[in-house]
């Protein structure tokens, strides 16, 4: 770890920083929403449903290409100093802390075949760190574009997803599946991504909720999660013998009107975990034609009962999303739930834009006398995917 380059050197944008920091010019900056997932939650794995947005909180990153294999990265959150590697020395588990991140997206990169040459990277990111926002692939997104680009590679939306999934996967260790890098590299502004976890087909849903007097408020429990800790991979783990014992390839295959010959055959934990995926994906599928039939003020009782799965059936809830949640809802709240992998995070709430200061004032009163730490709390809007900036 080197800490004398610094990322706060001089003024201006993230390409000056850059120069001052590496005293070159980058040769461009790339960014990547993080994302709120709408309703689906822990059904991509299971070749299911999801519909989340690419939101307009992002990380961006300054890069140049290198003449040997060198790769620097820094962060202007100033904090971790520089860290360094070769690209020849890539392997899973040798890197720790945010530079992961990158790295494994050069290591999945060199895994299909690709050369990359050694690069310096800034690293700039208002996307919460542990909300359940997708921060790390935001990143991850961010530098697969700026490298798909850089290397002429010609990689398309679905070929990025499952590199930096595989990099998420194998490289970082988390077992997550392909919503987030989805909705970051494949948003659109206004729109929901609906899509098809088992062939990634696509479908962008009109999201607007401004335009329907509402507003989507992220509540920050700041109870910070991890993907790669125990409870999502026992998650997994269960999803995947539910689905070996029902003789299904993925849980996508189970109807909701299987789940009483299901109960028969798991045990009840197993089961429990089953019938959340199952019946979760049945309401993204309700969501989606609520969305395209009624508009976003119909759609608050799927995001209800999204949650209460999620806290009973797949125990994934915690006392301060789940006092979030209650507390929006008896004080105005359209729906709510909670978003992301789960264990802390952020949870949602839909919420008229009339009602949306009194929410914000209950669910802070409702920490304080809980005596949780203060949440925070912000709104989110529908933004473009990952790409290159002006």
């Amino acid at each position: 770890m080197n800490t004398t380059t610094r990322a706060d050197a001089g003024p201006g944008t993230l390409a000056d920083r850059f120069e001052a920091a590496f005293g070159a010019a980058p040769d461009g900056v790339w960014a990547a929403p993080g994302r709120v997932n709408l309703i689906g939650e822990h059904t991509d794995y299971n070749e299911g449903f999801v519909l989340p947005f690419a939101i307009d909180k992002r990380a961006a990153t300054a890069v140049r290409l290198r003449d040997d294999s060198t790769v620097r990265v820094l962060s202007t959150a100033g904090d971790q100093g520089l860290a360094e590697a070769d690209t020849a020395d890539l392997s899973p588990g040798a890197v720790t802390g945010w530079a992961k991140y990158p790295l494994g997206v050069v290591w999945a990169l060199q895994q299909r075949g690709i050369e990359v040459p050694g690069f310096d990277l800034l690293l700039d990111s208002d996307v919460p760190l542990g909300a359940g926002l997708s921060s790390s692939h935001a990143i991850e997104c961010a530098v697969v574009t700026a490298l798909n680009e850089l290397t002429g590679s010609g990689l398309g939306p679905e070929e990025m997803v499952t590199l930096t999934q595989h990099a998420e996967n194998a490289f970082v260790g988390a077992p997550t599946g392909i919503m987030d890098q989805s909705a970051s590299l494949r948003g659109a502004s206004g729109h929901a991504v609906f899509l098809d976890c088992r062939d990634q087909s696509v479908e962008l849903v009109p999201f607007r909720a401004q335009e329907a007097g509402l507003v989507l408020l992220v509540i920050d429990t700041k109870v910070a999660h991890s993907h790669a800790d125990g409870g999502y991979a026992s998650r997994r783990a269960s999803c995947e013998l539910g689905a070996q014992v029902l003789g299904v390839t993925a849980l996508r295959d189970v109807a909701a009107a299987d789940l009483e010959e299901a109960r028969g055959l798991l045990d009840p934990l197993t089961f429990r975990r089953v019938r959340h995926v199952v019946t979760e994906n049945d309401r993204v599928l309700q969501t989606v034609a609520t969305l395209r039939s009624q508009g976003p003020a119909h759609i608050g009782r799927l995001l209800d009962a999204s949650h209460a799965s999620m806290r009973d059936d797949f125990e994934i809830s915690c006392p301060e999303l789940d006092l979030a949640v209650d507390a929006a809802r008896r004080h105005g709240a359209i729906g709510a739930r909670m978003t992301g992998g789960g264990f802390g995070g952020s949870a949602i709430a839909l919420t008229a834009g009339r009602d949306e200061r009194r929410v914000r004032g209950a669910v802070v009163r409702a920490f304080a006398e809980a005596g949780f730490t203060a949440p925070d709390i912000f709104t989110v809007t529908p933004a473009a995917g990952a790409g290159r900036l002006p």
